[in-house]
């Protein structure tokens, strides 16, 4: 294998690497055609020649993630494949010279609340560099009725991309929610469900690949309006949901189909276990339209979190909320310490109000305002949360870092 000094990429010899001047000095054909390309003044397919060169590969993407993201590793390998395949189609399409067109597939996450969702699709959209736009499905409506329309989805992320169309159109979009926007029930009713099989319609357009025309800072569409025009081909649809209640659904399709003591045996199965056994019908079952169904090609399933999930997730990841609240005391010039059954206390608390993740923030913040209230007053003490000041409402031990005593 050789190595292309400008790229970094390796290649066999048959690649046809042009040796330059100088031992193992070498260049591959496609900075060649890239180089030619930027002398020519061709730079936006220059461009997305350098974008394809620093594409990162599955596992470097599922290593990002397991730096934030606690658990869920099945979600993570789906989700990094998706995202990999998605801009590979982007940027590297064009490398084999042959008539195939690979089509897009976006995602669907199904995992309750809390369980890392959104948060896998911050984290790969910041450290690609790529706009990304989060929306909650239960604020669209269809065209004309009160409420947000679905094409301002898009307004938001032309926003976050600072009005660079180009970088829009390679963007992510992230729905959130997109269970509620069921339909409410499989049989079509005379009556408009404007804010869920409405809103499925309306999404299908720009989800598959389409120009749609938007208002440049939102809001309603009229006449003698400017629109800027957004071609939704090369952008990442990622809908996210809780799905509650379509274990139950999977149980009864399974359960339909086993015989024997395996029925007993699979009707007592864990959700987690369930969840694995999801097919497209268990969707149009709970409320989805097939053709939307249809174009979310690739389903992850996340799972709850348990206890030492919960705490590997306040001390872990590179932003873990202790990790936060340290750096906040210290720049008070105070040192934070927390016992480990405090921590598992914190954790068992977030499972008993059900909110994943999310729980553990308001915790924290019920936990510490006092504490912060006079944290300026105890400049150069050690401040330790032990497991009485999580149950009982104790004051923490306070420690003075030189003379050692509480």
């Amino acid at each position: 294998m050789k190595k292309c000094n400008f790229c970094g990429e390796e290649y066999g010899s048959e690649e046809l690497l042009a040796a330059l001047n100088g031992p193992n000095v070498y260049i591959c054909r496609g900075c060649v055609a890239a180089a030619s390309k930027i002398f020519s003044g061709d730079l936006d397919n220059a461009k997305i020649e350098a974008d394809a060169k620093k594409l990162l590969t599955p596992k470097e993407l599922k290593n990002v993630l397991d730096e934030f993201v606690i658990g869920q590793d099945r979600a993570k390998k789906v989700f990094s494949v998706g995202v990999y395949n998605h801009y590979k189609r982007i940027f590297k399409q064009n490398i084999k010279d042959n008539d195939t067109e690979i089509s897009k597939s976006n995602i669907l996450l199904i995992g309750p609340t809390g369980s890392g969702k959104t948060l896998m699709a911050q984290t790969l959209a910041k450290f690609l560099d790529v706009p990304i736009a989060i929306c909650d499905a239960t604020s669209l409506t269809e065209a004309g009725y009160v409420g947000e329309d679905v094409e301002n989805i898009l307004t938001r992320l032309l926003q976050s991309a600072d009005g660079d169309l180009e970088k829009c159109k390679q963007g992510i979009v992230f729905i959130d929610e997109v269970d509620k926007i069921a339909r409410m029930s499989e049989n079509r009713s005379i009556t408009r469900d404007v804010s869920g099989e409405g809103v499925q319609q309306a999404l299908l357009k720009i989800i598959e690949g389409s120009v749609v025309n938007i208002p440049p800072k939102g809001g309603r569409k009229h006449p003698n309006q400017d629109f800027v025009q957004i071609d939704t081909t090369n952008i990442l649809f990622v809908c996210g949901g809780a799905f509650d209640g379509l274990e139950e659904i999977i149980k009864r399709r399974v359960g339909k189909n086993i015989l024997g003591f395996n029925q007993e045996k699979r009707g007592k199965s864990e959700e987690s276990e369930l969840l694995n056994l999801l097919e497209p019908d268990d969707l149009i079952h709970y409320g989805l339209i097939p053709e939307l169904i249809g174009r979310l090609h690739v389903n992850a399933t996340l799972q709850n979190l348990s206890r030492a999930d919960m705490v590997r997730i306040l001390v872990e990841p590179k932003n873990a909320i202790v990790k936060q609240y340290e750096k906040l005391f210290a720049i008070d010039g105070v040192k934070l310490s927390f016992e480990s059954e405090a921590l598992e206390e914190i954790a068992q608390l977030a499972i008993k109000r059900k909110t994943g993740a999310r729980g553990l923030r308001t915790i924290m913040e019920e936990l510490m305002t006092d504490i912060m209230f006079e944290l300026p007053d105890f400049k150069g003490y050690e401040i330790v949360i032990t497991l009485d000041v999580v149950k009982g409402g104790e004051k923490p031990l306070f420690i003075k870092k030189d003379k050692k005593s509480a």
